[in-house]
């Protein structure tokens, strides 16, 4: 069974970022599959993630602001129904949606690297939502049953405090916690 840990965002930014932390936390980085908003299929995405060499495999999902059930959120329910994927966790990245999307976090991460019982928004910042996040490709994580669900700002950005030129902390650290929680210490 592999295990995969679901991001939602799937922009330049976002794959780059996954791309470098897979390198340097360990897993295998799906992020040549993502879109924004996503193109390709569930098969496609399911038959990658059974051949990722290492895991934790990081999938990245995006909608690309599609209000209700979009593309993103399809694979992610079919990924979710499979019995050969264990989802050990999900990065929820805060976006500025009109539709004002919403799921509940387990916590989330400020721009400041502190764990927060409140959502963030797209730069990090607290907002005055208890343990819930409004975004883009979050609306099934409520459905999900899923062991922790760690909300952030826009990886890879947060006003510069998540570039990769100083090893994205924010997004490192929201990683290391969910494979932290389910019994893995990497690096």
């Amino acid at each position: 069974m592999k295990r995969v840990i679901l991001i939602t965002d799937g922009d330049a930014y976002a794959k780059r970022t996954i791309d470098y932390l897979a390198h340097k936390i360990g897993g295998t980085s799906l992020s040549y599959l993502a879109d924004n908003p996503m193109t390709a299929d569930e098969s496609a995405i399911k038959a990658a993630i059974q051949a990722a060499p290492q895991e934790p495999v990081y999938v990245l999902l995006d909608d690309g602001g599609v209000p209700g059930v979009g593309s993103g959120e399809k694979i992610l329910q079919s990924i979710a129904a499979d019995p050969e994927i264990n989802i050990i966790g999900a990065l929820a990245v805060a976006a500025h949606t009109q539709n004002r999307e919403w799921s509940r976090v387990s916590f989330s991460i400020d721009q400041a690297g502190e764990l927060q019982p409140f959502g963030v928004d797209k730069e990090g910042v607290i907002t005055d939502e208890l343990g819930r996040i409004n975004g883009d490709t979050i609306y099934l994580l409520d459905q999900l049953d899923l062991p922790i669900v760690v909300a952030i700002g826009d990886i890879g950005k947060m006003r510069g405090k998540d570039r990769i030129e100083i090893g994205s902390p924010i997004t490192a650290q929201a990683l290391r916690i969910i494979l932290e929680r389910e019994g893995t210490n990497h690096g």
